[in-house]
């Protein structure tokens, strides 16, 4: 018994990774048997985590499932406040399913030129109620109703700045905002934000731009050279090399399209 207990508890793994991005090493995708050992591990505190981003890494299945049931998994990693962003060794057959869910695909293999994305449907809006009748003036002591915020969009988060260069294996994840390199990034790392990235030294490294499906996010540089771009789930990869309009040049990288296909777009930044 204490022999499979162990087995439980190591179906899954946290490791920290350096600047804000955990990885979590996922060994089992059964979210039945994983929120076991969570519990296991974790001793059924629902708030451990506290909201931190995490990537999730397969490499370490034992064999590559036929589907993973992403709404379980999920649900049961949110449960303990962690909030997934990405994912990388996922077999390629999965990769739509996890961009489905809204996780980033990371990694070089079987990544194509331009992928499609499916974008939250919009909010309902109601619909523009008819003119009211004049009402009769409040008496002198009536008070103003209190204007609500229900409708109000929520507070953009502070721009993250980066003054430091990362070193290859170093993550960064700008939650909510925008994200600002100042020295640039090496080979082998990542960034990730929920808004636009600016990089004003090499950006040598995988940029992911509107992690949570915001299509207008942008990544511009000034030194374009990564490894990989994405912007809203909408991938690229450079295993054939940068375009030669762009490389260690300025540029900018968008989604052009609408509905429900998006192309990625790399253009040479225009300073005059």
């Amino acid at each position: 018994m204490a022999e499979a207990s162990s087995l439980q508890g190591k179906l899954i793994e946290f490791k920290g990774a350096s600047l804000a991005v955990m990885t979590a090493y996922v060994r089992d995708t059964d979210p039945v048997r994983l929120a076991d050992a969570l519990h296991m591990m974790l001793g059924g505190m629902p708030d451990f985590f506290a909201g931190e981003p995490a990537i999730l890494d397969l490499g370490q299945l034992a064999a590559d499932p036929d589907r993973i049931d992403w709404t379980g998994l999920l649900s049961l990693l949110r449960r303990y406040q962690l909030q997934p962003v990405g994912v990388r060794h996922l077999p390629e057959h999965l990769y739509e399913g996890a961009r489905r869910a809204g996780l980033a695909v990371l990694g070089n293999e079987g990544f194509s030129a331009e992928r499609t994305v499916t974008p939250p449907p919009p909010a309902p809006v109601a619909a523009p109620a008819p003119a009211p009748e004049p009402a009769p003036a409040p008496a002198p002591d009536a008070e103003p109703a209190p204007q609500t915020a229900a409708g109000s969009e929520p507070a953009h988060a502070p721009t993250l700045v980066v003054d430091r260069p990362l070193r290859s294996g170093q993550q960064v994840y700008a939650k909510g905002g925008d994200l600002v390199l100042l020295a640039g990034m090496s080979p082998g790392s990542e960034i990730i934000a929920d808004g636009s990235i600016h990089c004003y030294g090499p950006l040598r490294g995988r940029a992911l731009a509107g992690a949570r499906g915001d299509t207008s996010a942008r990544i511009f540089s000034t030194n374009f050279g990564p490894e990989l771009v994405s912007i809203a789930g909408v991938y690229r990869t450079f295993d054939r090399g940068i375009p030669q309009a762009v490389a260690g040049r300025g540029a900018q990288v968008r989604l052009t399209g609408s509905d429900n296909l998006h192309t990625l777009e790399i253009n040479p930044l225009q300073y005059d």
